[in-house]
């Protein structure tokens, strides 16, 4: 029993010195090995492939490459990703464990055509946010954020409400100063947001001083970073936890695979060819220019006068939601193609002229005044009564709604009590209404108004009796009703209506239109 006992001391005593002799994991390893069975990915790796292609600057603009075989290449060892990562010239640690691998996978593998479409897209974007984190003295490799973002979207929407490229969130838009309302959203506009991206990023990198932190707090916000690091330390009993694979599992479920993928997106944006995955080719140049506009104008405008796609607008001006760039409010920024800029400038009143009345914002609005003598004869308010003989199913609600009054008048007008009404009965409505009074010579409304019907069918006949002259006009792409009629002296869109037998203001380009000449 003795010897038992003391046998059983001596492995006790071996199991703590084990135990004492063990190198406690370090940063280093749990960088090397962490892993995670139950892996959230971001929104974007959701992003709809054909719809992003349908982009008017991808169709446009880039071309894939075909020397590039588009082919699944074979399994890459994790020495092999290692080596890669650490030759990524970068000032943002890029550590390579089990989660890593994960998000590098996917991204080729399953969603390869997406990351051609943004290899594509990058051509546009990555100068941009370049400059911005240039200016902020920011590492640029930050510049495969909006990799993972927004899957290089201008105008993506989270289900959060986070959107643009960077994805703000309308809150901390406002805070950084970005304007968001109905007609302008610069969380879109790609050169403001990125602005205020690089200098988010610059504050939260001042916060913590470690990248990993700063870029998870850009995810999930300052407050959850703190709340995992309090977490994580006061669990380990150390307050020099710092680092974010060591509050990996303290994180939210989201903000965990972020670093990750911000990791992934490096390598893949870098490595794309060593999988097989095609980039993308600019067809030509895009070469941009900015024009400030000090009026309110609407895009079709621009698209009509200038012969420029209303999409290629959009995708230069994404920040102007409803199409319009309110310049009445204070100037703003207009992003056309170079060539376009100054044909803008010297096109100006043409364009803010074109469909004006369509597209001008009412500044000053009266209402008409019903007892207002205009036009030929004298009009005033009268009470004017009506009879109606009560139908199968009509109830006295029905017959106000219908005859614009209330149910306590046709009552008060009919000696009623209750609501009760029968079939055939017949009501007094009585209404107060414009009419026409008696004129000077002594005739009454009814005999003018049948004065008047006579005229314009004497009227009306002699026009389609006689011949008018005209000349023809070929629509082309844009032109309106109106627009047309402003080309032609003397002309109305009546007249054109009338001409060519059209009753709404719909025509197509290429159709012949015959112009009356005045």
């Amino acid at each position: 029993m003795k010897l038992q006992i003391i046998l059983s001391s001596i492995v006790a005593a071996g199991a703590c010195m084990a135990a004492w002799a063990a190198p406690a994991p370090t940063i280093l390893t749990i960088k090397e090995t962490i892993s995670d069975t139950a892996i959230v990915f971001p929104e974007s790796f959701e992003t709809d492939t054909r719809e992003m292609r349908e982009n008017w600057y991808i169709r446009n603009y880039t071309a894939l490459d075909a020397e590039v075989e588009d082919i699944v290449a074979d399994n890459t060892s994790d020495e092999v990703f290692i080596e890669r990562l650490k030759a990524l010239p970068t000032e943002i640690e890029m550590p390579f464990n089990p989660i890593v691998r994960s998000y590098i996978e996917m991204y080729i593998t399953r969603r390869r055509e997406l990351v051609e479409t943004m290899l594509g897209m990058s051509m546009y974007y990555m100068p941009i946010f370049e400059q911005a984190l240039e200016q902020e003295g920011m590492p640029l490799e930050l510049k495969y954020l909006p990799v993972i973002e927004s899957a290089l979207n201008p105008v993506a929407v989270s289900r959060a409400g986070a959107t643009g490229l960077w994805q703000f969130m309308i809150g901390t838009a406002k805070g950084l100063g970005m304007e968001v309302n109905t007609l302008v959203d610069e969380r879109r506009d790609p050169y403001r947001s990125s602005e205020m991206a690089a200098r988010y990023l610059k504050e939260l990198y001042g916060i913590y001083g470690d990248w990993s932190l700063a870029i998870a707090a850009y995810n999930c916000g300052p407050g959850n970073v703190n709340k995992a690091l309090r977490r994580a330390n006061a669990d380990s009993g150390d307050t020099g936890k710092k680092d974010f694979w060591e509050i990996y599992y303290y994180l939210p479920r989201e903000t965990r695979g972020y670093v990750p993928a911000f990791i992934a997106a490096n390598y893949v944006m870098t490595y794309f060819k060593c999988h097989g995955i095609s980039p993308g080719l600019a067809k030509k140049p895009l070469i941009t220019d900015t024009v400030s506009i000090d009026r309110r104008v609407h895009f079709k405008q621009i698209s009509a006068v200038l012969n420029m796609p209303v999409d290629e607008i959009r995708v230069l001006n994404p920040q102007y939601r409803k199409d319009i760039i309110p310049g009445n409010v204070h100037p703003y920024k207009l992003i056309l193609p170079s060539q376009q800029v100054y044909s803008y400038i010297m096109s100006e009143d043409s364009i803010l002229a074109y469909d004006s009345n369509k597209y001008a914002l009412r500044g000053v609005v009266n209402p008409v005044d019903y007892d207002d003598n205009s036009g030929n004869g004298s009009y005033e308010r009268k009470l004017v009564t009506k009879y109606h003989k009560v139908r199968r199913g009509e109830s006295l609600s029905v017959i106000a709604r219908k005859y614009g009054v209330t149910v306590s008048s046709i009552k008060r007008a009919n000696g009623l009590r209750g609501d009760g009404i029968q079939r055939g009965q017949l009501l007094k409505i009585s209404s107060y209404q414009r009419v026409r009074v008696k004129d000077n010579n002594g005739g009454n409304d009814d005999q003018q108004q049948l004065a008047s019907a006579s005229a314009k069918k004497k009227s009306s006949s002699t026009k389609k009796k006689s011949t008018q002259a005209t000349r023809k006009h070929k629509v082309k792409s844009g032109e309106t009703l109106s627009g047309i009629a402003m080309l032609y002296r003397g002309v109305t869109v009546a007249d054109i209506r009338r001409a060519n037998g059209i009753r709404g203001s719909r025509i197509r380009a290429g159709q012949t239109l015959l112009i009356p000449i005045k």
